[in-house]
């Protein structure tokens, strides 16, 4: 009733990995990105194994009306992400809705 909620099953990434800002048209992107490199050598530098690997994803959400976008708020936890989308109270909404008068 208070509050939305959004979760993000990303397992082995960390809240470093992760990118949430609101768009210029009041969406909320949600993008993640992770490199690794692992290399194995031999010490005349000659690698007997080398191995990268790269993920990237990015998802837009068109955000409720309700939402008090000034407190959104994020956790990342065992590979979780949670964002938490606070609603308006039935008097904020009457604070923005706002009559404006005609000359």
């Amino acid at each position: 009733e208070k509050e939305y909620e959004v979760e993000v099953a990303a397992p082995g990434m960390t809240k470093e990995d992760f990118n949430i800002h609101l768009s210029d048209n009041g969406e909320l992107v949600i993008s993640m990105e992770k490199k690794e490199e692992h290399n194995d050598e031999k010490k005349n530098k000659h690698y007997l194994r080398r191995e990268f690997s790269y993920s990237k994803f990015e998802q837009a959400l068109i955000l409720p009306d309700d939402v008090e976008k000034e407190k959104i708020s994020a956790n990342v936890s065992h590979g979780v992400l949670t964002i938490t989308l606070p609603k308006q109270t039935p008097e904020e909404k009457v604070k923005v809705n706002r009559v404006i008068e005609i000359q």
